[in-house]
């Protein structure tokens, strides 16, 4: 009795693939090869961004809807019909509609007993979102990549096993093994600072607190360079802790990107800043007009935010209130403070 009762409770294959292919995650098809009927579940009409029978099942129609970049993964039609096909493959397609979506296809072909193919099986299932997941952490590791390589800059991580995340180009950068820096990353730091700093930052690792030091450490082109580390623990909503995450970077005086930086805030003072300004330097937009260079006129539009951000009336304008002692100041919370010096 208990055995038939939770029979009932309980998904027949059919009936599972029937809730699966219904939220547009799997689909299904096969094709008999000696016949050449083909067969396509509801579900994979659905992830081909097609209404469930409304087009005819055909291998043609599949091809017609992969990325171009991507049908050299397929198997051609002759290639199928010998049963030569890849077990998986993953390929974009794309929808009627113009969508896109990324499909893992796993293919299988049966045999006669003398071995002549005599049909493909196939399954299908939506892996967008994940693959869409694996590029951006890609990308993301090509960018931490790119800036230790120019800037010596990186984010990182520490699991709870105490093993570090960091880029491998930190590794080139160094000189040292990157499967050594994971487990140790102090190896980076000069012998005579490196247990000090060592047992100061693993005493915070410990207690699950913030932390930030300095170290010299040597390049693998013999420089010296000094460096700034930081790192705090990282929990859930719960307060469950999860590890740790840090960032490290050049200590420098001035900073080599400190030019690029003033550049975008010049572009970033509004019309209140420049009137900010003059109030602190006790002056009228004629004498910002003079100073600068520029009509009244033009001071005025500045002021009114009738110029785009990069007109080069603005930049004049700027410079001649940083030379009179005005700062223009980037907030932790993004804005733009102005202050006399």
């Amino acid at each position: 009795m208990f055995h038939s009762a939770l029979s009932a409770l309980t998904f027949s294959s059919g009936e599972f693939l029937t809730i699966t292919e219904s939220r547009g995650l799997s689909g299904a098809w096969s094709w008999v090869l000696m016949g050449g009927e083909q067969i396509w579940s509801p579900g994979f009409f659905r992830l081909l961004g097609l209404v469930p029978n409304a087009a005819k099942a055909n291998y043609d129609l599949l091809l017609s809807l992969v990325h171009p970049e991507d049908r050299h993964l397929m198997p051609s039609l002759g290639e199928v019909r010998q049963g030569h096909v890849p077990r998986e493959t993953i390929v974009r397609v794309i929808r009627p509609n113009g969508t896109m979506r990324v499909l893992s296809l796993v293919m299988e072909a049966r045999f006669s007993g003398d071995g002549r193919p005599v049909a493909v099986n196939g399954t299908a299932l939506d892996v967008t979102d994940r693959e869409q997941l694996a590029q951006m952490r890609q990308e993301e590791r090509l960018r931490r990549g790119a800036l230790y390589l120019t800037e010596h800059i990186t984010c990182f991580s520490i699991g709870l096993d105490n093993r570090f995340e960091i880029p491998f180009e930190v590794a080139q950068v160094h000189g040292q093994p990157y499967e050594e820096l994971c487990t140790n990353p102090y190896v980076m730091i000069v012998p005579e600072e490196r247990s000090a700093f060592q047992e100061a930052a693993q005493e915070q690792i410990e207690k699950q607190q913030f932390f930030q030091g300095t170290a010299h450490e040597r390049l693998a082109n013999g420089e010296l360079w000094h460096f700034k580390i930081i790192s705090m623990p990282v929990r859930d909503p719960d307060g469950t802790y999860l590890g740790r995450c840090g960032l490290k970077y050049p200590v420098r005086s001035p900073s080599p990107t400190a030019a690029v930086l003033n550049e975008g805030l010049d572009q970033a003072v509004s019309g209140h800043h420049l009137r900010a300004a003059r109030a602190l330097l006790d002056w009228s937009m004629m004498d910002l007009a003079q100073a600068s260079g520029l009509s009244h006129s033009t001071v005025r539009r500045l002021e009114e935010d009738r110029e785009h951000r990069g007109s080069r009336s603005r930049l004049q304008a700027v410079a001649s209130l940083r030379r009179s002692g005005i700062r223009f100041i980037l907030m932790d919370d993004g804005t733009l403070a102005v202050a006399k010096s």
